[in-house]
């Protein structure tokens, strides 16, 4: 399993990296346009859909994402939809953890795909806009939630149930624990800093979100990062309820030894969203 899932991953990187930095965000823009209708693929199976109906899902979300792309959507900056999106996956995430898996399977079928695919949408757009301001923004976002999975889950093992003795979310995903999650949001910005100081070392064109952040006072970088780590946590919660109700433990085995698309993008789906609100309150 672990020479498999190297193996995956050293071929996303030989795939994704020369797209990521392209001197064109085009590239990659095109490849997270692929991987997103991939997870709406997924994200019919998981809610019951018949083999046509999740293939109808994934091109429905590839036609929608590309007339986005071809109407030039990626390159206006509405913040008015960011705002709308950050605050339904603030608001509807808590929800969803309170429900339990119980309450997302009380909810009708249309609802649920509707509601998945909406989400991916707005994920890609994310992706794509912050691609067009540069690779090293959109890497800066995406390697804010990567530690902050790495770091919840070595913390996590080390420290688990040492400090506090109820364990984050017992009935949805029984191994993530409060020291996790605080141990993520301390390797975030730690991330966070070292970034800065790469920013200012090689004088990058276009400045990563934690020096964006920084510019608008230390307050406002702290308080991002405490709400986008914590955002990433309900990502990953909210993908282990809907597996859960589903009765699997992957979304799919498209990528070997790493599960579906959805399992590597959960955390990212309200971080990315979340992201481009609040630079669109910075700006």
């Amino acid at each position: 399993m672990l020479k498999q899932r190297i193996i995956t991953a050293l071929l996303l990187l030989v795939i994704l990296l020369p797209a990521l930095f392209a001197e064109k965000p085009e590239p990659f823009v095109f490849l997270s346009l692929i991987l997103i209708a991939a997870g709406a693929w997924e994200w019919g199976r998981l809610n019951g859909l018949s083999r046509w109906a999740s293939i109808a899902s994934g091109a429905l979300s590839l036609l929608v994402c590309s007339a986005l792309w071809f109407w030039g959507v990626v390159l206006l900056p509405w913040p008015v939809m960011w705002l709308v999106a950050g605050n339904a996956w603030v608001l509807l995430g808590a929800w969803m953890l309170q429900r339990g898996v119980a309450g997302w399977s009380q909810w009708s079928v249309a609802w649920r795909w509707s509601l998945g695919l909406v989400a991916l949408c707005l994920a890609w757009l994310a992706i794509a806009q912050a691609r067009w301001q540069g690779a090293n923004f959109l890497l800066s976002v995406l390697a804010l939630v990567w530690a902050a999975d790495v770091f919840a889950y070595f913390a996590g093992r080390a420290w688990g149930g040492r400090f506090f003795k109820v364990k984050l979310a017992p009935f949805i995903s029984p191994g993530k624990t409060w020291e996790g999650v605080v141990g993520g949001m301390v390797g975030v910005m730690l991330l966070s800093l070292a970034w800065m100081q790469a920013d200012r070392y090689f004088e990058f064109t276009v400045t990563s979100f934690h020096s964006r952040l920084w510019h608008q006072g230390w307050w406002l970088w702290l308080a991002a990062l405490v709400f986008m780590t914590a955002m990433s946590v309900v990502g990953d919660l909210v993908e282990s309820l809907i597996k859960r109700s589903a009765g699997v433990k992957d979304s799919s085995g498209l990528l070997p030894g790493h599960g579906g698309v959805l399992d590597r993008v959960d955390a990212l789906l309200p971080t990315l969203p979340l992201a481009m609100m609040l630079m669109s309150w910075t700006s």
